[in-house]
């Protein structure tokens, strides 16, 4: 495993991501259409079944009992994953009404900030899941269509569920995402209480909370992982990954991660092949479950059964599982450039 050097650490996170938006790097950034890396273009597969939601009787913020049934019956000799969150956060101001479109948070000791949802009337007769999404640097919250892909969207959507997509921060410098060049938790903040408005105001499946973004955002997915692991259940950084590993808010919870990088051509100036063989490395030393997807087509987002990949891929790892029910091989219709270790 590529190592690089902890003196480096800073010099590296500074000039992370700098392409994005740009030619630099000369390949798709994710905030445009862009090429379907395996010629596949089937659309979602519906996977309402795996992702376990609630009528309104039940209490929000409580998940359900089926929801995290990958984590059960481990056969692996290692002890399941917690069952549910143990961190849930609570709002630490008036939680603004939610509805489809931008709105903005006031979480305490943060600025306010913009935040791209999108829901349905769905959500209030549903808990269904939450994906954050983070985007890279020079885009928008509406890469999220591009990320994750309508499909996977309006699949959410459908189950009462929420894409939360934040606007970044201004004041964060070069890159919209605090943690890429230090460790303030600023961004980490804002999802916290976009989690907990959301779970007091329409009810939320606590099993299914997960993480996406690209480039900067990518490396951000990595850190929120781990950060929030306290409530985060599986994650997909694209061009994203560490390169030191940062503060376990629960080591308990095993977390997955569907890694999708580029090759060796994938650099703004930090090679991001390494640092994603680095998320995966630290994924697995704390008894999770990672594997990496080279698409081979540097700095991009890929396209066609990526995504639907991506949605099954959070069906099927709500928190706490373990062992994955991927222990022994991806699904069919995974893309063919993504490999178990």
């Amino acid at each position: 495993m590529p190592r690089l050097r902890l003196a480096a650490v800073h010099l590296l996170l500074v000039i992370a991501c700098g392409g994005e938006g740009t030619s630099e790097d000369g390949g798709s950034t994710g905030s445009g259409p862009g090429t379907t890396t395996d010629g596949a273009t089937t659309g979602v597969t519906s996977t309402a079944a795996a992702m376990t939601t609630t009528g309104p009787g039940t209490e929000a913020g409580t998940g359900t009992e089926e929801g995290s049934e990958g984590s059960e019956g481990s056969t692996s000799g290692e002890p399941p994953g917690p069952s549910k969150p143990t961190m849930l956060p609570a709002p630490t101001s008036a939680c603004p009404t939610l509805a489809d479109g931008e709105v903005v948070f006031e979480p305490a000791g943060v600025p306010p900030r913009s935040v791209r949802l999108w829901m349905s009337d769905a959500a209030a007769t549903m808990d269904g899941p939450l994906v954050f999404y983070w985007h890279g640097t020079g885009s928008q919250p509406e890469e999220a269509l591009y990320g994750l892909g309508p499909d996977l969207v309006a699949e959410v959507v459908a189950l009462g569920g929420i894409i939360a997509a934040p606007s970044h921060d201004p004041e964060a410098g070069d890159f919209p995402w605090w943690l890429v060049l230090g460790k303030r938790e600023d961004d980490l903040l804002l999802a916290d209480e976009i989690l907990a408005c959301a779970i007091e105001q329409v009810g939320v499946d606590v099993t299914h909370v997960h993480t996406a973004g690209m480039s900067a955002g990518g490396l951000q997915t990595s850190q929120m992982s781990i950060r929030r692991s306290g409530y985060i259940a599986s994650a997909v950084p694209y061009s994203g990954g560490i390169i030191t590993p940062p503060p376990d808010q629960e080591p308990s919870n095993p977390l997955s991660a569907m890694i999708f990088h580029g090759g060796q051509d994938d650099v703004v100036l930090i090679k991001f092949q390494q640092t994603s063989e680095m998320y995966q490395a630290t994924i697995e030393a704390r008894g999770g479950f990672a594997f990496l997807c080279d698409h081979g087509m540097g700095h991009s987002i890929p396209q066609g059964s990526a995504q639907a990949s991506v949605w099954r891929f959070f069906s099927d790892h709500p928190y706490g599982t373990r062992p994955s029910p991927y222990k022994d091989g991806l699904p069919d219709g995974f893309p063919e450039y993504c490999a178990l270790p």
